[in-house]
């Protein structure tokens, strides 16, 4: 039986390293840039070393390129005067971040090796690296991919995921990328690191039902009812800076963030599941290794 954080590297490596056109191989750059892996994880170590919640920034930021027209870098291009990019999109505005990581990252990797490494490879192995700093799993990143040269906000805006998002909208945007609802329980346990934006959860321990009282009077205290929209609390209040399976115990005691956190388990498809890996088992790796 696979762990939860085993799982959740195969469902990475299902949609992160397949959503591309190009005959990727973890072996890509070994004789181009044999310097990239320690380049990358040199400077992630430094970043989460000036501020851990980096690790989850970054892996996030890899998630939202992703989920966007597959893994290709889009995520990192400004506007320009022929398309609107992705930046700015309503679920990446004032929300997604680590530009500045990744643009010092490649500075490092242009030197070690001018014009060889993609923006969009560099992206994967700094969130593989983040979180793996952070206690999480190590997985072998293929290699290869292109950089877009184009971008959608409009696309963002549609096929991302929201934190208001029920059981049933969650499962058809992740079916549209090829995954399972069962993929999808076990790439949500990404929360188990990283922040969230009072704003984004406001309307949860205000208005849900389904929330432990004690842990929604807590939130209140830095979310109030109107203002402090970018005020941040932990979305796993337990291990915020580290791997781990406590956001899938939040759950069940109704903890969780988020409503589509919650959402997993609320007496749906994904309790069972959900119950599963608060324990840090799951099942067979071959409903995941299934979509490679």
């Amino acid at each position: 039986m696979a762990s939860s954080q085993s799982l959740f590297s195969l469902c990475l490596l299902s949609l992160f390293a397949c959503a591309t056109y190009a005959q990727l191989s973890s072996s890509f750059y070994d004789h181009t840039c044999p310097k990239l892996p320690r380049v990358v994880r040199s400077a992630m170590i430094q970043a989460v070393r000036n501020e851990r919640r980096m690790g989850a920034s970054i892996l996030r930021l890899f998630f939202h390129d992703c989920f966007v027209n597959g893994c290709d870098g889009s995520i990192l291009l400004d506007d320009t005067a022929t398309f609107t990019g992705e930046k700015n999109a309503f679920p990446n505005r004032n929300s997604v971040r680590g530009f500045e990581v990744i643009d010092t990252i490649k500075s490092n990797v242009e030197a070690a090796c001018n014009a060889t490494v993609s923006c969009a490879d560099i992206l994967a192995l700094a969130a593989r690296d983040g979180v793996f700093l952070l206690g999480g799993p190590f997985w072998n990143v293929l290699l290869g991919r292109l950089d877009a040269t184009t971008a959608s906000q409009s696309t963002a805006n549609s096929d991302l995921p929201g934190p208001s998002s029920d059981l049933s909208t969650l499962i058809s945007k992740f079916a549209a990328k090829g995954l399972t609802a069962r993929d999808m329980t076990a790439l949500s346990g990404a929360h188990t690191i990283g922040q969230a934006r009072c704003a984004t959860f406001r309307t949860r321990i205000y208005n849900d039902t389904d929330v432990d009282p004690n842990f929604a009077a807590l939130r209140k205290r830095n979310c109030p009812a109107s203002g402090g929209d970018d005020n941040l609390a932990p979305l796993d209040a337990q291990s915020p800076n580290r791997f781990g399976s406590d956001y899938y115990q939040n759950l069940l005691v109704q903890r969780g963030l988020l409503h589509s956190d919650q959402e997993l388990f609320n007496g749906g498809s994904q309790d069972q599941l959900v119950r599963l890996y608060s324990f840090n088992e799951g099942s067979s790796r071959g409903t995941l290794l299934r979509l490679c």
